[in-house]
């Protein structure tokens, strides 16, 4: 197998990438050449703002928007389909999986069937069903990444219900198994397992957290982690094609 962890030129599909760490991703992604394909929810001008940004810098690069649905099976074939055409090439050479649902009910009783099925559906199933469609171009060429964005509840902790533990813990398992199937074929396959990261929807401030587990006084670095942060752990394991399998948990010490 050829060494080659050259990100520039590669398209990476960043899923919720309207502000946070998604947005982050797009930004760190972007400066090392790669180009873009964004998906959003909702917030469809934050994307739009975070592509003129990066289009200031680079004109040429190919950055393209998506509204998607990751729980939606037909969203997300549909997003194949634009990659395919707006991009030329039939998936992606780096998924980012990382939008997610995070409503926090932290007592069992109080989840109903519902909650807990979407909380599996946006957070496990989407992640099952981008890679699904992603795995052939990748191996078609011999190289990909793969990256979840896991979570410190994957593994019991953080401050959110069984049903977020048990979609986050899929996900790892998940990662694992399909490094293990994938690595001989140049595709490498990992997750992120965050805590406690400001600046996101679920996390806006360090006072949205006073009075929980989640305290800043509870963290051994004293503080809120960042998006960007998290951003420097996947560009990371984009650029190391020989570290695959594994869930890395950015935590600011918490165990």
């Amino acid at each position: 197998m050829v060494l080659n962890n050259d990100l520039n030129g590669r398209l990476a599909l960043i899923t919720g990438a309207s502000g946070g760490i998604g947005a982050a991703c797009a930004r760190d992604l972007f400066a090392h050449g790669a180009h873009l394909a964004l998906t959003y929810s909702t917030n469809k001008s934050a994307v739009e703002a975070l592509i003129d940004e990066l289009k200031t810098q680079d004109p040429s690069r190919r950055v393209t928007s998506h509204k998607v649905d990751v729980g939606n099976a037909d969203d997300i074939a549909t997003l194949y389909e634009q990659i395919q055409s707006l991009h030329e090439q039939s998936g992606p050479d780096i998924l980012i999986s990382n939008a997610g649902y995070g409503k926090r009910i932290s007592n069992i009783v109080d989840i109903s069937l519902e909650e807990f099925q979407k909380m599996i559906q946006v957070n496990l199933l989407s992640s099952f069903l981008l890679s699904k469609l992603a795995v052939p171009y990748m191996v078609s060429q011999q190289w990909g990444r793969i990256i979840f964005m896991s979570s410190i509840a994957g593994i019991g902790g953080g401050i959110n219900g069984c049903h977020y533990a048990a979609s986050k813990a899929g996900l790892t398992g998940m990662m694992k198994n399909l490094a293990t199937k994938l690595a001989q074929d140049g595709v490498t396959v990992n997750d992120v397992a965050p805590a406690m990261i400001g600046d996101t929807g679920m996390i806006p401030n360090a006072k949205s957290l006073e009075g929980t587990s989640g305290d800043v006084s509870n963290i051994p670095v004293g503080r809120l982690g960042t998006p960007q942060e998290c951003a420097n752990v996947v560009t990371m394991l984009c650029k190391t094609g020989y570290m695959t399998g594994q869930s890395i948990l950015l935590a600011g010490g918490l165990k």
